[in-house]
């Protein structure tokens, strides 16, 4: 297991991160994604860190606040050393019927930090993110919130989800202006089956030294290699079919992926994973699961070294068209090269 700078800190993670999105669902949207209660959580995290990932992510939304108190149980159920393990969490979503318990407001923010860290039986959080864009809140407002939490030492360091690249950039543009807390990392959907990543926002993480935590690398199970294009299959988008996805694309890629797992005596999953886990701009691919198998089977995927040609192979069958201005780029960028 790989460990890796997260954005422009002295912060290190595994270049796996354990999602959480599986632990405490009931009879809601959470629980057609997961579950699993304390003892099933307490194997998986097990498991996690015993093959060497240091980093676990969750989000005060997951299952209503389920998923951190099962998370912050289970590391006091393994004995686990708190410096041992960075903790992310994440601050968006609706926690209340109220219009001021949602969003990215100091209110909701300075409310919700506590209540994190009370449910997680924590003093801190490694990363705290906001989860998504609110155009409610003006972007100074939430900064200066996450600051005051860096000051006050509820919060090591801070990252965003789910956003633009223009807004990350205007984010780290008021940062530095106003010496805040600095932006270093961002949480977004990238797979084989969906690189749309590529166009805007890869290209400005490099640019701004911002490390990627990429959710959901399986495009929802999509590329699990459990489905095809009848749309046989057994697993979570039976239940739950997101995060939307160009089917057919998908299923070209899953084609080929098959062939490369065959060569390397892997999974398609792992294929999935191993190519985003070869992605310079990626610092770490959150994976989930609801048994310890899938767990073990994503964590392999840590062990596969896809070939020039595999990613050749995989580059071709799942390459972005090429839209303006990205074609001008590359026929004017040829005059400097």
């Amino acid at each position: 297991m790989r460990m890796k700078q997260l954005g422009h800190s002295g912060l290190f993670v595994s270049e796996l991160c354990l999602g959480t999105m599986t632990f405490g669902g009931g009879d809601d949207m959470w629980g057609q994604i997961g579950q699993l209660g304390q003892s099933d959580a307490d194997a998986l995290v097990k498991t996690a860190l015993d093959a060497g990932i240091n980093f676990i992510d969750t989000a005060n939304i997951y299952a209503g606040g389920a998923s951190e108190r099962i998370l912050g149980q289970s590391l006091r159920n393994l004995g686990i050393p708190r410096h041992e393990v960075v903790v992310a969490t994440k601050v968006f979503g609706p926690m209340g019927e109220s219009p001021n318990a949602m969003g990215a407001s100091r209110g909701h923010i300075m409310t919700q930090v506590r209540a994190s860290l009370e449910r997680m039986g924590l003093d801190y959080i490694d990363l705290y993110q906001i989860h998504g864009f609110d155009p409610a809140t003006p972007m100074v407002e939430t900064l200066e919130a996450l600051n005051t939490l860096v000051q006050q030492g509820l919060v090591r360091y801070i990252g965003l989800s789910n956003w633009a690249a223009w807004q990350v950039v205007k984010a780290v543009g008021i940062t530095e202006a106003r010496r805040l807390a600095p932006i270093l990392s961002l949480q977004a959907y990238y797979t084989l089956a969906a690189r749309d990543l590529e166009r805007e926002i890869i290209p400005m993480l490099k640019s701004e030294n911002i490390g990627l935590m990429v959710w959901s690398p399986l495009a929802g199970g999509l590329l699990s290699g459990k489905y095809d294009r009848k749309g046989a299959g057994d697993g979570r988008r039976d239940g739950f079919d997101f995060p939307p996805v160009n089917r057919d694309r998908a299923f070209d890629v899953v084609d080929v992926m098959r062939d490369i797992a065959g060569d390397h005596e892997a999974s398609v999953a792992q294929i999935a994973q191993a190519w985003l886990l070869h992605q310079d701009a990626v610092t770490s691919v959150i994976v989930g699961a609801k048994r310890v198998e899938q767990l073990t089977d994503n964590i392999r995927s840590t062990e596969v070294r896809l070939s020039d040609q595999d990613l050749a192979r995989l580059d071709d069958v799942s390459r972005l068209p090429v839209e303006y201005p990205g074609w001008m780029f590359e026929r004017q960028g040829a005059y400097r090269s």
